[in-house]
């Protein structure tokens, strides 16, 4: 591949769902260290983004960018009764429309979220791309399956439903940038212009600590209700008949998860944390233990705990076909997992297998830099 790095003449839009900074949840890692990374490869950005859920200007972004604008979502909620899903149509500006139309520079659009602008005849012409972070309707259809609260659940299946309509929105873009194979499959029948390039995320290096760590840990947005089910199946149906210390480290935990948590001593709940204090968990805990019930895209906790933790235990969902399954220790029933932790609870971690993730995650693209290079040249032209 060759070297970008003389590219200050290109200038590209990017069009964010929310502003990526603090980098504290997977898009928004994927987001701000794209960021960072195409800044790095001296193209010149001009930065939309969408804000709403009490995230506020980030100055840090004016490092990154040579534009940085904010646009209000619009969550009304009689959005939900539009033909199109919610969190489209909440996400529309006339005024990103002006900007991204008054010029020649490419777009890319960050989410299916993002794309109800992607085939507005004022932008017919320009270059637009879409960054897939998952199959959103399948995303959307495991929040319902995840979901204890029948509103929400109705919500979610609805929602599902109008993705998967609308998804059909990308046939116009001029190219799909993929976050995993399997999403690729899926997308190269909608538009043939098509790439996988991995997510991009903190650690550009394998800096896992030696010695042994004292607790298994489980970190997500636990706002979310199908990592608020994941924490859940570990407190109710894996630790409460083992004794091996648990920490379960999102923020937003449910009053469900919080009830669970208490009735076990070595079991702790740690909320309200920012990227470094997820970044020492990690580098801290003996085992990073992460399932998953859905098997979209590929999850940036197990990129991090790739390159920054020690063991770590998954089920089948979580690996299957990203290309790091012989990285991890695959469980995927309650004993099977009861069995690994009692495995892993002692063991160092080799020097072997810190060189074959170095290997492996180089090699099957989840090196930032690599990944903002092909970024590039897909966009740009070689």
């Amino acid at each position: 591949m060759k070297n970008l790095k003389n590219t200050s003449d290109k200038y590209l839009h990017i069009v964010s769902f929310d502003i990526p900074f603090p980098a504290d949840y997977g898009g928004a890692i994927d987001v701000f260290y794209k960021l960072r990374c195409l800044h790095d490869l001296g193209i010149k950005i001009i930065l939309h983004n969408f804000q709403y859920g009490g995230r506020k200007r980030e100055a840090k972004l004016n490092e990154l960018c040579s534009h940085v604008y904010y646009y209000p979502r619009n969550n009304n909620k009689t959005n939900i009764l539009s033909g199109k899903p919610f969190i489209v149509v909440s996400r529309s500006s006339d005024e990103l429309l002006k900007r991204l139309a008054a010029d020649n520079y490419p777009i890319l659009f960050e989410g299916l979220h993002t794309c109800l602008l992607l085939n507005h005849p004022a932008l017919s012409h320009k270059k637009r791309f879409v960054r897939t972070h998952n199959i959103e309707h399948d995303y959307y259809l495991g929040l319902a399956h995840s979901e204890s609260d029948p509103l929400k659940m109705l919500y979610f299946q609805s929602e599902s439903r109008k993705l998967k309509r609308f998804e059909k929105n990308l046939a116009h873009a001029d190219g799909i940038v993929t976050i995993s194979r399997n999403d690729e499959l899926h997308f190269a029948a909608i538009n043939k212009n098509t790439r996988t390039i991995s997510a991009f995320h903190s650690s550009e290096s394998i800096e896992v600590r030696s010695g042994t760590g004292k607790y298994a840990l489980y970190h997500g947005s636990l706002d979310v209700s199908e990592n608020n089910r994941a924490a859940l199946f570990l407190v109710n149906e894996i630790f409460n008949e083992i004794n091996y210390p648990l920490v379960i480290a999102g923020n937003k935990p449910s009053k469900e998860l919080r009830a669970a948590v208490k009735k076990h001593k070595h079991i702790a709940l740690r909320d309200n944390l920012d990227t470094d204090d997820f970044a020492t968990l990690i580098n801290e805990a003996q085992i990073n233990i992460l399932p998953t019930f859905q098997a979209t895209g590929i999850k940036l906790k197990l990129l991090l705990a790739l390159h920054q933790g020690r063991h770590l235990v998954v089920n089948t969902p979580m690996v299957a076909n990203t290309g790091v399954e012989e990285l991890c220790y695959i469980a995927d029933t309650p004993d099977e997992i009861k069995k690994q932790i009692a495995e892993l609870a002692k063991m160092p971690v080799s020097d072997a297998t810190i060189d074959l993730r170095r290997k492996i995650l180089v090699e099957n693209g989840f090196s930032n830099h690599h990944n903002a290079q092909k970024l590039v040249e897909f966009v740009f032209g070689k």
